[in-house]
């Protein structure tokens, strides 16, 4: 499976910024594609998920309410849209084929990566 992110950028607090991640060579298996963030210092963060079939969600709970994820299943891409951005949003976001076990969500592929940086 490959993932290929686009979309990163420098915006301002209170904007809004849509990712993209384009999916090739995923099976049936990788029913579900989500977002990470990783910030500098950080740990690793799940941001959402949503399934290929149904378009059921979830959300991380720091950016529940702000931000949202679809997907084009005909392009085999899945976009978050994120609004309301704030300062403490800033990560580098990566885009994987996801599974929940035990109420964690891990990856399993991963793109590159996709640089978001929110100034105040």
């Amino acid at each position: 499976v490959q993932l290929v992110e686009s979309g990163g950028g420098l915006v301002q607090a209170g904007e809004s910024l849509r990712l993209s991640c384009a999916a090739s060579g995923r099976t049936e298996s990788d029913s579900m594609m989500g977002w990470f963030r990783q910030a500098p210092g950080k740990e690793r963060e799940f941001v959402a998920a949503i399934t290929w079939s149904s378009g059921f969600t979830f959300y991380g709970d720091s950016v529940k309410g702000r931000f949202g994820i679809s997907t084009d299943n005909a392009k085999n891409t899945v976009y978050p849209q994120m609004n309301s951005l704030k300062p403490e949003d800033t990560a580098t976001y990566y885009c994987a084929t996801v599974r929940r076990i035990n109420r964690r969500w891990s990856g399993n592929y991963w793109g590159q990566g996709t640089l978001v940086t929110v100034s105040s």
